[in-house]
Protein backbone atom coordinates (compact mmCIF):
# COMPACT_ATOMS: atom_id res chain seq x y z
CA UNK A 1 0.00 0.00 0.00
CA UNK A 2 1.60 3.29 -0.71
CA UNK A 3 2.65 5.51 1.89
CA UNK A 4 1.76 9.24 2.18
CA UNK A 5 4.98 11.32 0.85
CA UNK A 6 5.31 14.98 -0.94
CA UNK A 7 5.45 14.62 -4.38
CA UNK A 8 9.36 14.26 -5.31
CA UNK A 9 8.50 15.54 -8.94
CA UNK A 10 8.00 18.96 -7.52
CA UNK A 11 4.13 19.23 -6.96
CA UNK A 12 3.93 19.50 -3.62
CA UNK A 13 0.95 17.20 -3.50
CA UNK A 14 0.72 14.36 -1.03
CA UNK A 15 1.11 11.02 -2.84
CA UNK A 16 -2.53 9.66 -2.64
CA UNK A 17 -3.32 12.51 -4.73
CA UNK A 18 -1.19 11.23 -8.04
CA UNK A 19 -3.24 9.51 -10.59
CA UNK A 20 -6.49 9.85 -8.64
CA UNK A 21 -9.08 7.55 -9.86
CA UNK A 22 -12.22 9.46 -11.11
CA UNK A 23 -15.19 10.20 -8.57
CA UNK A 24 -17.62 7.33 -9.81
CA UNK A 25 -21.43 7.39 -10.81
CA UNK A 26 -23.81 7.37 -8.08
CA UNK A 27 -24.53 3.12 -6.46
CA UNK A 28 -27.76 2.62 -4.21
CA UNK A 29 -29.57 4.79 -2.00
CA UNK A 30 -30.51 3.89 0.99
CA UNK A 31 -33.15 6.82 2.47
CA UNK A 32 -33.82 7.70 5.76
CA UNK A 33 -36.86 6.15 7.35
CA UNK A 34 -39.94 7.87 6.21
CA UNK A 35 -41.63 8.39 9.22
CA UNK A 36 -39.58 10.65 12.10
CA UNK A 37 -36.40 8.92 11.65
CA UNK A 38 -35.65 8.80 15.86
CA UNK A 39 -39.52 7.11 16.24
CA UNK A 40 -38.04 4.09 15.40
CA UNK A 41 -34.47 4.03 16.81
CA UNK A 42 -34.48 2.42 19.99
CA UNK A 43 -31.89 4.59 20.92
CA UNK A 44 -33.49 7.45 20.35
CA UNK A 45 -31.24 10.40 22.20
CA UNK A 46 -28.35 8.08 23.31
CA UNK A 47 -24.95 9.74 23.05
CA UNK A 48 -21.94 8.44 21.83
CA UNK A 49 -20.44 7.37 24.95
CA UNK A 50 -23.97 6.08 26.32
CA UNK A 51 -24.52 4.10 23.43
CA UNK A 52 -20.67 2.42 23.72
CA UNK A 53 -21.48 1.60 27.30
CA UNK A 54 -25.06 -0.17 26.24
CA UNK A 55 -23.44 -2.14 23.88
CA UNK A 56 -20.83 -3.58 26.39
CA UNK A 57 -23.73 -4.63 28.78
CA UNK A 58 -25.68 -5.73 25.61
CA UNK A 59 -26.69 -9.66 26.03
CA UNK A 60 -29.64 -9.22 23.34
CA UNK A 61 -28.04 -12.45 20.93
CA UNK A 62 -25.83 -15.88 21.61
CA UNK A 63 -22.74 -13.42 20.85
CA UNK A 64 -22.29 -12.23 24.43
CA UNK A 65 -22.04 -16.29 25.65
CA UNK A 66 -18.35 -16.70 23.96
CA UNK A 67 -16.90 -13.02 24.29
CA UNK A 68 -14.34 -11.57 26.63
CA UNK A 69 -16.05 -7.95 25.69
CA UNK A 70 -18.09 -5.84 23.22
CA UNK A 71 -16.03 -3.73 21.31
CA UNK A 72 -18.30 -1.10 20.35
CA UNK A 73 -15.49 1.00 18.23
CA UNK A 74 -13.32 4.35 18.98
CA UNK A 75 -12.63 7.40 17.65
CA UNK A 76 -13.92 11.21 17.35
CA UNK A 77 -17.37 11.96 17.67
CA UNK A 78 -17.02 14.74 14.72
CA UNK A 79 -14.71 12.59 12.61
CA UNK A 80 -15.76 13.07 8.84
CA UNK A 81 -14.84 9.26 7.93
CA UNK A 82 -16.55 6.03 9.25
CA UNK A 83 -14.96 2.56 8.74
CA UNK A 84 -17.18 0.04 9.27
CA UNK A 85 -15.81 -3.43 9.06
CA UNK A 86 -17.63 -7.00 9.85
CA UNK A 87 -16.62 -8.22 13.70
CA UNK A 88 -14.01 -8.22 16.41
CA UNK A 89 -11.44 -10.62 16.23
CA UNK A 90 -9.25 -12.06 18.74
CA UNK A 91 -7.46 -9.13 19.73
CA UNK A 92 -10.11 -7.15 19.56
CA UNK A 93 -12.44 -9.22 21.80
CA UNK A 94 -9.52 -9.46 24.29
CA UNK A 95 -8.50 -5.58 24.46
CA UNK A 96 -11.86 -4.07 23.37
CA UNK A 97 -10.90 -1.81 20.43
CA UNK A 98 -11.41 -2.22 17.26
CA UNK A 99 -9.29 -3.02 14.17
CA UNK A 100 -6.04 -3.91 16.39
CA UNK A 101 -4.72 -7.26 14.87
CA UNK A 102 -2.89 -7.46 11.33
CA UNK A 103 -5.58 -6.51 9.60
CA UNK A 104 -5.98 -2.98 11.83
CA UNK A 105 -2.34 -2.26 11.23
CA UNK A 106 -3.06 -2.13 7.66
CA UNK A 107 -5.85 -0.68 7.91
CA UNK A 108 -3.87 2.24 9.92
CA UNK A 109 -1.24 2.11 7.80
CA UNK A 110 -4.06 2.69 4.98
CA UNK A 111 -5.21 5.16 6.61
CA UNK A 112 -2.08 7.12 7.04
CA UNK A 113 -1.43 6.58 3.33
CA UNK A 114 -4.44 9.11 2.65
CA UNK A 115 -3.55 11.47 5.61
CA UNK A 116 -6.28 10.90 7.54
CA UNK A 117 -4.64 9.45 10.51
CA UNK A 118 -6.30 6.83 12.58
CA UNK A 119 -7.27 9.53 15.46
CA UNK A 120 -9.28 11.32 13.53
CA UNK A 121 -11.40 8.43 11.87
CA UNK A 122 -14.38 6.54 13.83
CA UNK A 123 -13.69 2.79 13.73
CA UNK A 124 -16.24 0.05 14.48
CA UNK A 125 -18.24 -2.75 13.29
CA UNK A 126 -21.24 -4.32 11.93
CA UNK A 127 -21.38 -6.66 14.81
CA UNK A 128 -19.54 -5.71 18.36
CA UNK A 129 -18.83 -9.18 19.73
CA UNK A 130 -16.82 -11.58 18.51
CA UNK A 131 -18.08 -14.59 16.84
CA UNK A 132 -16.96 -17.94 17.50
CA UNK A 133 -13.73 -18.90 15.71
CA UNK A 134 -14.05 -15.34 13.76
CA UNK A 135 -17.27 -17.15 11.44
CA UNK A 136 -19.26 -14.64 9.68
CA UNK A 137 -21.80 -13.01 11.90
CA UNK A 138 -25.28 -14.87 11.51
CA UNK A 139 -28.46 -12.62 9.93
CA UNK A 140 -30.29 -12.75 13.68
CA UNK A 141 -27.06 -11.27 15.15
CA UNK A 142 -26.53 -8.68 12.25
CA UNK A 143 -30.11 -7.49 12.87
CA UNK A 144 -29.27 -7.34 17.10
CA UNK A 145 -26.71 -4.91 15.98
CA UNK A 146 -27.66 -3.00 12.87
CA UNK A 147 -29.46 -0.62 14.96
CA UNK A 148 -26.20 0.12 17.29
CA UNK A 149 -24.31 1.02 14.32
CA UNK A 150 -26.88 2.71 12.45
CA UNK A 151 -27.35 4.93 15.38
CA UNK A 152 -23.47 5.66 15.81
CA UNK A 153 -23.81 6.93 12.08
CA UNK A 154 -26.68 9.25 12.79
CA UNK A 155 -24.73 10.64 16.09
CA UNK A 156 -21.60 11.23 13.69
CA UNK A 157 -23.08 12.28 10.59
CA UNK A 158 -19.38 11.60 8.68
CA UNK A 159 -18.42 13.17 4.93
CA UNK A 160 -18.31 9.86 3.91
CA UNK A 161 -18.59 6.44 5.27
CA UNK A 162 -16.14 3.51 3.78
CA UNK A 163 -17.44 0.01 3.82
CA UNK A 164 -14.85 -2.54 4.17
CA UNK A 165 -15.69 -6.08 3.68
CA UNK A 166 -18.97 -8.09 1.86
CA UNK A 167 -21.02 -7.94 5.56
CA UNK A 168 -20.80 -4.45 6.26
CA UNK A 169 -21.50 -3.28 2.71
CA UNK A 170 -24.41 -6.01 3.10
CA UNK A 171 -25.57 -4.22 5.93
CA UNK A 172 -25.74 -0.87 5.47
CA UNK A 173 -26.83 -1.07 1.65
CA UNK A 174 -29.68 -4.07 1.91
CA UNK A 175 -28.26 -5.82 -0.77
CA UNK A 176 -26.67 -9.07 -1.81
CA UNK A 177 -25.22 -7.76 -4.77
CA UNK A 178 -21.20 -9.41 -4.21
CA UNK A 179 -18.91 -6.69 -3.46
CA UNK A 180 -17.23 -6.58 -6.74
CA UNK A 181 -20.79 -5.38 -8.07
CA UNK A 182 -20.69 -2.28 -5.26
CA UNK A 183 -17.46 -1.44 -5.94
CA UNK A 184 -16.68 1.91 -7.65
CA UNK A 185 -20.07 3.63 -7.19
CA UNK A 186 -20.74 6.33 -4.60
CA UNK A 187 -23.70 4.70 -2.50
CA UNK A 188 -25.49 6.89 -0.09
CA UNK A 189 -26.76 5.46 3.72
CA UNK A 190 -29.32 8.37 5.19
CA UNK A 191 -27.39 11.19 3.65
CA UNK A 192 -24.35 10.18 3.71
CA UNK A 193 -21.82 9.11 0.69
CA UNK A 194 -20.80 5.42 1.63
CA UNK A 195 -17.84 3.51 -0.85
CA UNK A 196 -17.13 0.13 -0.90
CA UNK A 197 -14.15 -1.52 -0.58
CA UNK A 198 -12.06 -4.93 0.65
CA UNK A 199 -11.47 -5.96 4.38
CA UNK A 200 -8.43 -5.51 5.24
CA UNK A 201 -8.13 -9.05 6.51
CA UNK A 202 -8.76 -10.07 3.29
CA UNK A 203 -5.80 -7.74 1.59
CA UNK A 204 -3.57 -10.50 3.54
CA UNK A 205 -4.63 -12.98 1.81
CA UNK A 206 -5.16 -11.91 -1.25
CA UNK A 207 -2.38 -8.96 -2.19
CA UNK A 208 -3.84 -8.71 -6.05
CA UNK A 209 -6.73 -6.71 -4.14
CA UNK A 210 -4.39 -3.98 -2.73
CA UNK A 211 -4.74 -1.85 -5.92
CA UNK A 212 -8.60 -1.53 -6.24
CA UNK A 213 -8.19 -1.22 -2.43
CA UNK A 214 -6.26 2.01 -2.87
CA UNK A 215 -8.07 3.12 -5.62
CA UNK A 216 -11.84 3.03 -3.20
CA UNK A 217 -10.18 5.24 -0.20
CA UNK A 218 -8.96 7.78 -2.49
CA UNK A 219 -12.34 8.31 -3.85
CA UNK A 220 -13.46 7.96 -0.11
CA UNK A 221 -11.00 10.90 0.71
CA UNK A 222 -11.46 12.93 -2.28
CA UNK A 223 -15.20 13.13 -1.14
CA UNK A 224 -13.87 13.86 2.52
CA UNK A 225 -12.37 16.67 1.23
CA UNK A 226 -15.10 17.74 -1.00
CA UNK A 227 -18.19 17.44 1.68
CA UNK A 228 -15.66 20.09 3.74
Amino acid sequence: MPRSEVDKRGEGDPRWKRDLPPIPRRGIVVSTPSSDLFSEDPFAGTGLDALSQTIRDCTECRLCESRTQAVPGEGPAEARLVVVGEGPGAREDETGRPFVGRAGELLTEILAAIDLPRERVFICNVVKCRPPNNRKPQQDEIDVCAPYLFRQLEIIRPAVILAMGATAAETLLNTRQSLGGLRNRVHEFRGMPLVVTYHPAALLRNPQWKKPTWDDVRIARQLVDRRG
